[in-house]
């Protein structure tokens, strides 16, 4: 299956996103701000529909849903 940012583009490993709205962060006192630019996206099979998992700087690994991300 083809994973698509918000606006339908296709997504592959090695990616560059840009979050497009704040998302909290379960566990973490912090936010990921909208604009966020994250690099080097994997693509991930995920569980609940967090189907990329990246490195954030100053947040750590995270899994987030594709919907939320546009291709930079």
């Amino acid at each position: 299956t083809t994973v698509c940012d918000a606006h339908g583009t296709p997504l592959a490993d090695g990616d560059s996103v840009i979050v497009i709205k704040d998302l909290k962060i379960k566990g973490a006192s912090s936010a990921i701000k909208g604009g966020t630019k994250v690099k080097s996206i994997r693509l991930s099979p995920g569980h609940d529909g967090h189907n990329l998992s990246c490195r954030i700087e100053g947040v750590g690994s995270v899994q987030l849903k594709s919907e939320f991300v546009k291709k930079a």
